[in-house]
């Protein structure tokens, strides 16, 4: 009888032949990566000794002298960022996830000659790099942890992740820069790249937590509850948007991915949840540009017994608070170094009167439809069959007032035709109880005193239907369960809708794309 072989603990990793379209760099750190692997060395290790970090570091020992050396020990890891080798001494620099920068160095001294020159061969940018060693400060007062080894505890260092892709060209060989490197496409196509080499892109993702957790607790303090509405819809409603189609096979049916959560949320307030929120994930099959992402973050929230007055007053608070927790400030720095104020009360205009100031003659929910075509294409507008008057009106606004509104500035008293979800207004004929709230040029939010007599719902969906009829690929759909609902009785309520990256984009001064960690983009 022969003994069973002992089978290995893990599978070899074959070797991969390089192909001819393969970077020499790509192909020289695949090539170290093997050498590691035959000789026993792990390139990816599953378990560090790390005792501290860069931050921890930076902030326990900053005061050094220049030249002064303690006793204290650590074992840390980050990504190398720029490195310089010498004879018997090299330095590099590690980054953290949070940008935070700490020099380490080897000499042949303390790790002896053999591991230095592992290190030198093995290391390159890029690279997860482990150190164990002393803290101190260069001659020339730079923070550092000299490497040593641990004994059996920890090696003086040892490669975390080998990179096998270098690092955008600027991070060098050299004293190199922090950002730039790439181009506006590829920082979107491969944000992680972008998140490495700029700080501002990792703060942009962090600008965002911070605002979502603001927004989240001003909610909650307000006694809101927070839900989630089906992303997966058999039917799409809440907003005028063209939907992404699917397919259902374990139902053999067509769905629709959400475009708004308006209607299931409106549902919660009939079912007696009288303040409730949702912060979702919306798609919407349009165009893509500086300010419309086809899939988007929305907040969206109902409050019974309020008005679009009182979601007003909501939406300049929440806006706010954001700014102070995620900026520090409500008077926010934009990117080419002027401020905008996001303080004290804000403007409002009627949409009526704005559009007739602009174009020079009255213009009313009265006004025939003709007039305002013409209106319109004095403008260079071409206006579609199956626009409705309101419709015009929107986008002689659009044209002439929109775009020029810098401060934030409610919008008020929309047109009754274009603003099917809408309650009609108290005193005004023709238009109804809504709002749109602009800054920097751009609509940043939504709200309505909402619609909630069953009847005339019905009637508006029944309009709907016959505007899609007549061409219109934006009309909304009659929804029998939603209309069944509210004939349950929806008491008086107040909402409000306002896309989240459109907030960072007002907050930051940035482009949606940058606001969006990684944005849908077109296949190369």
């Amino acid at each position: 009888m022969t003994d069973a072989k002992t089978e290995p603990t893990t599978a070899p990793t074959p070797e991969v032949p390089a192909l001819d379209d393969t970077p020499e760099q790509v192909r020289v750190r695949a090539a170290k990566r093997q050498r590691m692997l035959d000789e026993g060395v792990p390139p990816y290790p599953v378990l560090l000794p790390i005792t501290s970090t860069i931050k921890q570091v930076r902030a326990d020992y900053s005061g050094l002298e220049a030249g002064e050396e303690t006793d204290v020990v650590v074992g840390l890891a980050g990504r190398v960022v720029l490195m310089r080798n010498s004879g018997k001494l090299c330095f590099a620099t590690l980054q953290d996830g949070e940008g935070n920068r700490l020099q380490v160095m080897l000499s042949a001294k303390e790790v002896g000659a053999d591991s230095l020159a592992e290190y030198k061969a093995d290391v390159d940018l890029g690279d997860h790099l482990f150190v164990h060693g002393r803290v101190i400060s260069s001659r020339r007062g730079e923070l550092s942890v000299m490497a040593e080894p641990g004994g059996d505890t920890a090696p003086a260092w040892e490669i975390a992740s080998k990179a096998l892709r270098p690092l955008p060209k600027t991070f060098t060989s050299g004293e190199g820069g922090v950002g730039g490197g790439l181009s506006e496409d590829m920082r979107v196509r491969r944000r992680y790249l972008d998140m490495i080499v700029r700080p501002a892109a990792r703060e942009m993702v962090r600008t965002r937590a911070r605002v979502v957790k603001s927004l989240r607790q001003y909610f909650d303090t307000a006694g809101f509850v927070e839900i989630e509405t089906p992303m997966l819809q058999v039917l799409h409603g809440g907003a005028a948007a063209r939907p992404f189609r699917t397919h259902m096979n374990a139902y053999d049916t067509d769905l629709y991915l959400r475009i708004a959560p308006e209607l299931y949320l409106k549902r919660a307030v009939v079912g007696g949840i009288d303040k409730v929120f949702e912060i979702n994930r919306n798609f919407r099959n349009e165009g893509a540009d500086s300010s419309h992402s086809p899939e988007f973050t929305m907040l969206e929230a109902y409050e019974a017994y309020g008005t679009y007055d009182t979601m007003a007053t909501r939406t300049r608070e929440f806006i706010q608070k954001a700014a102070r927790d995620a900026l520090g400030t409500e008077v926010v720095t934009l990117p080419d170094g002027s401020t905008y104020d996001l303080s004290g009360s804000w403007d409002a205009i009627s949409l009526y009167d704005s559009v007739s100031n602009a174009v020079g003659c009255e213009v009313s929910p009265f006004t025939r439809r003709g007039e305002l075509v013409e209106l319109a294409r004095g403008l260079g507008e071409e206006i579609p069959d199956h626009y409705v008057p309101g419709k015009i009106v929107e986008t002689l606004f659009e044209k002439t007032v929109g775009d020029h509104l810098w401060a934030p500035t409610f919008v008020r008293d929309f047109p009754e035709d274009s603003s099917p979800l809408t309650r009609q207004h108290r005193s005004k004929p023709g238009v109804v109880e809504k709002w749109d709230l602009y800054v920097r040029g751009f609509e940043l939010a939504t709200a309505y005193s909402e619609l909630v007599d069953p009847v005339i719902q019905r009637k508006r969906f029944e309009a709907q239907a016959l505007a899609a009829a007549e061409g219109d690929p934006e009309a909304m759909v009659l929804d029998e369960d939603f209309l069944q609902a509210m004939e349950y009785g929806m008491p008086p309520a107040g909402g409000m809708g306002m896309g989240l990256d459109r907030l960072l984009m007002a907050l930051t001064g940035q482009g949606i794309r940058e606001t969006i960690t990684f944005p849908l983009v077109k296949k190369i």
